[in-house]
């Protein structure tokens, strides 16, 4: 399978990096996760091994194998667009901290030749991905997009076929809106849908939809904009179609947030907000000694989360179509930075 594969890639890579090394200079980190922030994370973690010298090696296998990676300790840290749970901390061998590093979106992407503009709410997108709205040119789509001329052609539905944060995202946010699709479909990184084409990962699922005719699919903000695909204006808590822009999605991240930043986007109650926003986490164990894991190992691994989030990390996030984190986010980011400890002694003194 192509995860094992990545994964054996990845841990003899980082023995080749950290042989007979006792500094953190030559140092290999490998990662493994979500594809939602790796365009930030490869741009990131090169000016990080720049700077400090501290090797970074990052598989985006998506966030449900970034937490089996974690989980199963071959990876030094696994990143994830979905927050674990309760019960999936609780399954895990050893106590798990949340890292955050940045903010996106999950945009509705579509394919639609000479269809410049399209506006869904909340009500139709659940609709189309429960397989009850099937036409372009349905009664319902018509009404809300007024002039724009809709073909009466069959409607796509693209969605992620991995374990997927960005899947678990989207669904959050269809079954705050439909009661309905949450019975049927339900939230989590991996879902049973009742039609539709399936793709993997962003970078499979942005090509699904480019490549067919009629298909809309729910993908990272980055790709949408890198890619320039065209995405729907969504219909917000506060009823104002708002289209996702840096500035709209940063919106969604105003107001409090819990110490451990385990917290949904989805949403927002504020009017100037995109309503499918998302943080996205690197997950490390919080204690940092385990498998006969090296002091500088520890070091470099709380080296590149305390890097993540300082400023020109944070300032790089914009420069591939990211928001920064919030400063509240920042400080509640730092203090978990700082209770991580190696051998029971915090790492940050």
């Amino acid at each position: 399978m192509r995860y094992t594969f990545i994964l054996v890639m990845l841990m003899l890579l980082a023995a080749c990096g950290n042989h007979s090394k006792t500094t953190t200079s030559g140092i290999t980190l490998t990662g493994a996760g979500a594809t939602f922030p790796q365009p930030y994370y490869d741009v990131a973690f090169k000016q990080f091994q720049d700077s400090t010298h501290i090797n970074v090696i990052y598989g985006g296998i998506g966030s449900g194998g970034g937490i089996r990676s974690l989980k199963d300790r071959v990876v030094d840290f696994g990143a994830t667009d979905a927050f674990l749970s309760e019960k999936e901390l609780a399954s895990m061998p050893a106590a798990v901290v949340h890292i955050p590093t940045c903010i996106g979106a999950v945009i509705l992407a579509y394919n639609l030749p000479g269809v410049d503009s399209l506006k869904l709410t909340a009500e139709i997108l659940a609709d189309i991905y429960l397989g009850k709205i099937k036409k372009w040119n349905d009664p319902r789509l018509k009404a809300i997009n007024g002039t724009v001329n809709l073909p009466g052609i069959d409607i796509y539905p693209v969605y992620r076929s991995d374990g997927s944060g960005t899947t678990f995202v989207f669904s959050d946010y269809l079954s705050k809106v439909s009661p309905q699709f949450y019975e049927v479909v339900g939230c989590g990184k991996s879902l049973k849908w009742p039609t539709g084409i399936a793709s993997k990962g962003n970078p499979g699922a942005a090509g699904t939809i480019s490549q067919t005719i009629g298909s809309i699919g729910y993908i990272s903000s980055e790709y949408a904009f890198a890619q320039h695909m065209p995405a729907a204006r969504l219909k917000n808590s506060e009823g104002i179609f708002i289209t996702p822009t840096l500035e709209t999605i940063s919106a969604a991240a105003a107001g409090d947030f819990p110490p451990d930043t385990r917290a949904m986007l989805t949403n927002s109650s504020n009017p100037l907000a995109y309503p499918i926003s998302c943080m996205t986490w690197i997950l490390v164990y919080k204690e940092q000694y385990y498998n006969n894991r090296s002091r500088a190992q520890a070091d470099a691994t709380v080296d590149l989360l305390s890097w993540l989030t300082d400023s020109i990390a944070q300032q790089t996030t914009t420069q591939v179509h990211y928001s920064p984190l919030p400063p509240s986010v920042i400080s509640h980011a730092k203090e978990i930075i700082s209770a991580i400890t190696y051998k029971g002694q915090p790492i940050i003194k």
